[in-house]
């Protein structure tokens, strides 16, 4: 069985939503993970601060706005008389309960299930407009298998116990739908997934029926060897490791998340990246191969800041690195690169909400050094130990541009370069001429 995922671009439309087919093959064993239709989540989450804030009467005009625009969509996507019918009391049921909301107490737990109903509506709506065609499918509730433990964790075992049941149950069914991003906490209160959302699901799923294959549908024909937004003439990349694709997704590659495609790789399940505008495109293969020898992708990261602490206690000193990561991880600031000489540590931090308190810290230790507005290019490729000259020829297609730290042997995959935000266009562009023409 293989697992496809189609995010909010794939089903934005009627139109969209109706060429689905051209893509899934209704004879082959496969579940669709859907994501809410394009804007609609935006507005459950407007929705939802309106009725936190206590402003019920711009909550409640949202909805309606929202329900008009459903009202439209199913006019469009099931034109006969009788499957409109079962589409309108479909929305008439998720528009009633989101106004209903208006009168009631609303906190945390209501906002999260407002934020489960884009993905509610898009599954019901595509599996009648599937029934209103006369190709059969099974809409499986994704809030019956799909569970996060008391670390927010997803129960990958509670999901294979819960799924498989389902699945022998409709034995003579190929093609199932279900809705991607939402779960059920450790409480079993409507939640979801946050990191990676819909990606997540498809990549959970894969691990707990150990499907053949994830295929992940978006609007873009896999992972690019550059930014093409910025940098003319990218080409999709082929094949990447996991380890390569999770290093362009955390520096900057916007079709993955870095942790979404981590159950995929725990269970050995290849994930595909693919365009629903152009199916035929090879797009990216991710498995747990390498090309060795190969220099694969760059990618940018914005909106880093660096921190320098220097200090005359580091020398032939121990315990020095562990009381500053302490403070990191006291404020849960993640940190991005880290470079140490003798007596000073430079590193670079995206989350800045805690920087004050931070800093105040790390005074206590010595001189504290902050530089903003920079950002983190990161080279992806065979960078192992006994390869020779990739790193030059990166140094080289940036000796115009000043380097504020270097990390170079944290893994085999990347090279990472800190550089002021100002000059990330030339770089980006002045690598790829460097690295790939």
């Amino acid at each position: 069985m293989k697992i496809l995922k189609f995010g909010g671009t794939s089903v934005g439309s009627p139109e969209r939503m109706t060429k689905l087919l051209d893509i899934i093959n209704p004879n082959e064993e496969q579940i669709v993970v859907l994501s809410a239709v394009s804007g609609t989540t935006n507005s459950l989450v407007e929705i939802a601060n309106y009725f936190l804030a206590g402003d019920k009467k711009k909550g409640s005009e949202c909805v309606e706005n929202l329900y008009q625009k459903y009202k439209a969509f199913v006019i469009e996507l099931l034109p006969a008389a009788e499957f409109q019918e079962q589409g309108n009391e479909v929305i008439d049921y998720h528009f009633g309960f989101l106004a209903g909301l208006a009168n009631d107490i609303f906190t945390s737990i209501e906002e999260k299930v407002v934020l489960a109903q884009g993905e509610l509506l898009s599954t019901t709506l595509y599996h009648i407009y599937l029934k209103s065609i006369g190709v059969p499918s099974v809409l499986l509730p994704a809030l019956n298998f799909m569970k996060t433990d008391e670390d927010n964790e997803p129960d990958i075992p509670f999901t294979t116990k819960h799924l498989t049941p389902l699945l022998e149950q409709h034995k003579d069914n190929k093609l199932f739908i279900t809705q991607g991003y939402i779960c059920r906490n450790s409480f079993g209160e409507v939640d979801n997934l946050r990191r990676g959302g819909s990606d997540y699901t498809a990549s959970l799923l894969g691990a707990a029926i150990l499907a053949e294959e994830v295929q992940i549908w978006t609007d873009i024909d896999g992972m690019h060897n550059n930014d093409p937004r910025i940098v003319k003439g990218t080409k999709p990349i082929a094949q990447l490791s996991f380890d390569e694709a999770a290093e362009l997704a955390y520096f900057g590659a916007k079709i993955l998340h870095p942790q979404s495609v981590f159950p995929a790789q725990k269970y050995k399940i290849p994930v595909r990246l693919l365009n629903t505008m152009e199916p035929s495109a090879a797009g990216t293969l991710i498995t747990h191969n390498s090309e060795k020898g190969k220099i694969k992708s760059i990618a940018a990261k914005d909106g880093i800041t660096a921190i320098r602490i220097q200090s005359s206690r580091m020398l032939l000193a121990y315990g020095f690195l562990r009381r500053v990561f302490e403070v990191f991880e006291r404020y849960k600031t993640p940190i991005d690169m880290i470079t140490t000489s003798e007596v000073a540590v430079s590193l670079t931090i995206d989350e800045t909400a805690h920087l004050p308190q931070i800093i105040e810290e790390l005074e206590s230790f010595g001189t504290v050094e902050v530089d903003t507005d920079h950002s983190i290019v990161c080279v992806v490729g065979d960078f192992g130990s006994e390869k020779h000259g990739f790193a030059s020829r990166v140094l080289e297609g940036l000796k115009h541009i000043p380097i504020r730290m270097i990390s170079y042997g944290g893994s085999n995959y990347n090279v990472s370069l800190l550089i002021l935000s100002e000059y990330k266009t030339e770089a980006l562009r002045s690598l790829h001429n460097r690295l790939f023409e």
